[in-house]
């Protein structure tokens, strides 16, 4: 007696599996239980498909139908996770470079163990899940074997049911869900759909790299109006649209760009800001960073790739043409980096030639306050210098965003070794990720501190030739933003020479450090050619 029973429960376990995967969605917020009253369509297509089967072939589609349901499930569950921090769902033909940054990021965040771990839990993840819908459909499969004609009434009645309920348009208990599911079907179709784009925008993208406006123009004819400037491109990690209009984020950030700009015009500085609409959200920094450098819009790593392979020039290229002195500080790498020859910088800062002997902010290896001290230090105040063209993505507020430093008195700053006890005055990562508005609260505060630190740097060590370009690479997670918050980032140019900012006058764009509400928005691709045309020769307004 206590055998059959078993083998019944585990037959209805195998039913309920197989059941729940066709159900399953690949959006969080759709994890619930009216996701999985809902009749699969598919389960009546797979009984149809098997029992016509003979024994082995039978066998054999059911363990490669397990393994594909397996599969499936999984890209969900990646799905979500990219929708929750990405605001985009996984491809499965491009994403697969970021599971490297992932880990790199635990690993700097959570430390050598973490990083094992989670790579040990999400092994152990998959193969869990493609081992038990594997069995599932094994013996889901036997059962349907033993009695084809029973198992063919059931998939005629789950079909009819099916059409019954998609022609009359039949809810579940929640009135925007359909009872009719093709969940499974539309997924996977939709995931070859999406392979077969990434195909052709590989092919597109290929045309459009030859295609340059700048390409061909004389060295001398290049950037005329910045002739002896000094040009920093300063890009403020996940400075966001939302970081100076959300509500509950707003007040304390425009406060910060409300005092930087009084600053700065006590200074002798002078500011205006616009916004660009970023190819990327939540994550993928480096591809707001090629889109502003190459002028393309670069929105998956087969661009970047590709755009990287290619003879592109790019800002600092074209300052290398003109003859500037190409610098590249990247606080964030902590390895090799060999796109930097592809975009043009003389030389690389990072952080294994920084010199900093401090602690770590989790993810950012320094504080914004060290990069830029240090870089006044090896490069800007150099005696005899030429004019430079400097790219600096500022990273203290990348996430998780705790803990954040605080700014201190510059002569302090030394080796970093200061920061010691500002890391241990300020709340962990375990502290502030128990609620979301705990995140906001200190997202805010790392934007602030970072915009604060540029701020005082300009107008402490920043000379007459100093023209800085800063913006944000893109929005943070949607745990900041929530859903649906638009892909825009502030872009902000701060001179001291009046005749820079005249060449821009016909852009729009609002004087200050904050944008208005209405000014532009251009696609961050727009902004390399429409700087280069400004500051070439005779300038454009336009």
């Amino acid at each position: 007696m206590r055998r059959p029973a078993i083998s019944h429960s585990l037959t209805v376990l195998a039913c309920l599996i197989v059941y729940a995967a066709l159900l399953y969605p690949n959006v969080l917020r759709r994890l619930t239980p009216a996701s999985f009253t809902r009749i699969p369509v598919e389960a009546a297509i797979g009984i149809a498909v098997l029992i016509v089967l003979p024994r082995r072939p039978r066998q054999v589609m059911a363990a490669l139908g397990g393994l594909v349901l397996g599969w499936l499930v999984i890209e969900k569950c990646l799905d979500m996770g990219f929708f929750k921090f990405l605001a985009r769902p996984f491809d499965p033909v491009l994403d697969w470079v970021l599971f490297d940054d992932a880990y790199d990021f635990v690993h700097e965040s959570y430390g050598p163990a973490g990083a094992v771990g989670a790579v040990a839990a999400v092994a152990l993840l998959v193969v869990a899940v493609l081992g038990t819908t594997t069995w599932a459909c094994l013996r889901v499969t036997a059962l349907l074997g033993r009695d084809r004609r029973r198992s063919a009434v059931a998939a005629g009645g789950i079909a009819l049911a099916w059409s019954l309920a998609l022609t009359t348009g039949v809810t579940t208990v929640l009135p925007t869900v359909p009872l009719a599911a093709r969940t499974t079907l539309s997924y996977a179709w939709d995931r070859a759909g999406q392979a077969r784009a990434g195909i052709r925008n590989e092919a597109a993208f290929s045309r459009e790299v030859k295609v340059d406006a700048f390409q061909n123009v004389p060295a001398g004819q290049l950037l005329t109006g910045l002739t002896g400037k000094d040009v920093m491109l300063t890009f403020v990690e996940s400075y966001g649209r939302n970081a100076v209009e959300a509500p509950g984020l707003a007040p304390g950030v425009d406060a910060v760009l409300d005092a930087g700009a009084a600053k700065l015009t006590a200074a002798g500085f002078a500011a205006r800001s616009g916004w660009l609409t970023s190819p990327t959200f939540g994550g993928g920094s480096w591809l707001a960073h090629s889109t502003t450098m190459s002028g393309l819009w670069i929105n998956n790593q087969g661009r970047y790739r590709n755009l990287t392979a290619s003879t592109r020039l790019t800002l600092p290229s074209l300052f290398q043409k003109a003859g500037w002195d190409t610098v590249s500080v990247m606080p964030g790498a902590t390895r090799a980096w060999p796109e930097g020859n592809f975009y043009g910088f003389d030389r690389v800062w990072d952080s294994r030639n920084l010199g900093y002997h401090g602690p770590k902010f989790s993810w950012a290896p320094m504080p914004d306050q060290y990069t830029l001290k240090k870089f006044t230090e090896v490069e800007y105040a150099k005696p005899g210098r030429g004019p430079l063209f400097v790219e600096m993505p500022l990273v203290s507020s990348h996430t998780p965003w705790a803990p954040i430093p605080e700014l201190l008195d510059w002569d302090q700053v030394g080796d970093g070794s200061i920061y010691r006890g500002v890391v241990a005055r300020q709340p962990g990562k375990a502290e502030i990720w128990t609620a979301s508005a705990k995140v906001r609260r200190e997202y805010g505060r790392s934007i602030q501190y970072s915009l604060t630190t540029l701020v005082d740097w300009i107008t402490r060590y920043g000379n007459d030739n100093l023209v800085m370009v800063f913006l944000g690479d893109h929005q943070p997670s949607p745990v900041v933003t929530g859903e649906n918050a638009s892909h825009d980032v502030p872009i902000t140019i701060v001179a001291k020479d009046p005749a820079v900012l005249d060449r821009i006058a016909g852009w729009g764009w609002t004087d200050g450090l904050k944008p208005a509400a209405g000014a532009p928005v251009w696609p961050m691709s727009a902004f390399r050619d429409r700087f280069l045309t400004a500051m070439g020769p005779g300038g454009t307004t336009h």
